[in-house]
């Protein structure tokens, strides 16, 4: 479970900085209290954790995947 948590943590920063570097370096707390008047795709302040859910469900299935088929049967 902490391992999930750091991978979804890792995916939020990774994005929330990907997308909005200049804002985060120019004037973070600003555009931090600008979020719940965001107009995100209609999404609004829960933006950010839509985005990262939908990553972090692909990342995860990448993985079971890669698990099934990266395990060897003895």
């Amino acid at each position: 479970m902490k391992k999930e948590l750091y991978i979804f943590g890792g995916i939020f920063l990774f994005l929330a900085i990907g997308m909005h570097f200049k804002e985060w370096i120019d004037h973070p707390v600003k555009h931090a209290m600008e979020l719940p008047n965001a107009g995100a795709y209609g999404i609004g302040a829960i933006h950010p954790l839509v985005f990262t859910a939908a990553l972090y469900l692909v990342v995860l299935t990448v993985r079971k995947i890669v698990g099934l088929f990266g395990r060897k049967t003895k």
